[in-house]
């Protein structure tokens, strides 16, 4: 098998540079550029479709942050109608519970730690229309107790 001119001329540089390869591992290790074309084309691709799905993450999470949370008009509503929830969100699971029962509409409500009503024993504790109402509240209850609408 004869050489091209362009593996004569590699190797002719690779033995000026000392690397001192024989023809035949020369030829071996040799790439052509149409294998380190599709390579290149190949690693870029995946470079880019890893980017967009990137990107396209971020999107959704900067939209889904912007979005209004699912009964943000009920909590605004419960506040409006003088409903109060007393808690304890940093260690109380039942608060939580509550909490994440109103995801992001949570900050409507008119929330309270439970130490700024003396006698409170259960959390969450809701009082509504001078009427407490212990332990989590489902949106059917607060909605019969208050008029609300979810």
């Amino acid at each position: 098998m004869e050489l091209t001119k362009r593996e004569k001329k590699q190797l002719k540089l690779q033995e000026d540079s000392g690397v001192g390869e024989t023809a035949a591992s020369s030829q071996s290790s040799y790439k052509s550029p149409e294998t380190v074309s599709k390579r290149s084309i190949r690693k870029y691709f995946i470079i880019s479709a890893v980017l967009l799905v990137i990107v396209g993450i971020a999107a959704y999470s900067v939209y889904s942050y912007k979005q209004p949370g699912r009964y943000d008009g009920f909590a605004k509503c419960l506040s409006s109608e003088g409903a109060v929830v007393y808690g304890a969100v940093e260690w109380c699971k039942y608060t939580q519970i509550q909490k994440n029962m109103f995801g992001k509409s949570f900050k409507y409500l008119n929330y309270q730690d439970y130490r700024k009503l003396d006698g409170i024993k259960k959390t969450p504790t809701w009082v509504i229309d001078g009427k407490w109402y212990e332990n989590v509240q489902s949106f059917d209850r607060l909605k019969e107790l208050t008029g609300c609408s979810y």
